[in-house]
């Protein structure tokens, strides 16, 4: 997939079908993207699960942290990125070795390796990167 643009249904039809959030690199700080975004999709209706291996155990926003994917209960439809493009590989592998897949890996803005999103796409996991769902949803579905 080409992802330097995406229609506006692809990334509509991503938000109004994903329940579940995971929100890797999730922190406790307001000061930070991820914890606004975090408020965002809480407030819109998601189930946003934090994942941070530093706050393990603790809350963010009321939501219990776990510290890696792999300890989540339940399936997740889209993993939501807060870090670094060079962390993606590994993250990926990490996502691939899930017992459930998950539906969607969406990259926050400057997030975006095409490499190891290939390798999502051919599990059939549909990959966003460089992009917002706080700043797409309002522009699509609200």
């Amino acid at each position: 997939m080409n992802h330097d643009s995406y229609t506006d249904s692809y990334i509509a039809d991503i938000l109004r079908s994903t329940k579940v959030i995971a929100l890797v690199g999730a922190s406790p700080n307001p000061e930070r993207p991820s914890h606004r975004v975090m408020a965002f999709l809480l407030r819109k209706g998601y189930r946003v699960i934090p994942v941070n291996p530093g706050q393990a155990g603790k809350e963010i926003q009321g939501q219990a942290v776990v510290g890696r994917l792999a300890d989540i209960a339940e399936p997740i439809d889209m993993v939501d990125v807060f870090r670094a493009s060079n962390t993606l590989p590994a993250l990926f592998d990490e996502i691939l070795q899930l017992k459930t897949l998950p539906k969607v890996v969406w990259g926050q803005l400057s997030v975006r390796d095409d490499l190891a999103a290939a390798r999502l796409e051919a599990e059939g996991i549909k990959v966003v990167m460089d992009r917002c769902p706080a700043i797409e949803y309002p522009r699509l579905v609200a």
